[in-house]
């Protein structure tokens, strides 16, 4: 599992977005760190760990191609 290091006025919301590209892995991220599950507002120092992020499938692929993807 991977890690990330906070610094002074990081969110949940801004690290998701950092490591993943998306706000949306805010529940995943938040999840690989319960103990931290209170903290708003991060000081600078804290250690999270950073649970595998998923690759999201496209919606725009043909039927048969989805049907390819299922085997």
């Amino acid at each position: 599992m991977k890690t990330y290091r906070t610094i002074q006025g990081d969110t949940w919301d801004s690290i998701a977005f950092s490591v993943a590209g998306t706000e949306s892995f805010m529940s995943d991220l938040i999840n690989a760190n319960l103990e931290h599950v209170e903290v708003v507002i991060f000081p600078a120092g804290i250690m999270l760990n950073v649970p595998e992020i998923p690759v999201p499938v496209s919606s725009t692929l043909p039927p048969w191609r989805l049907e390819d993807d299922e085997q």
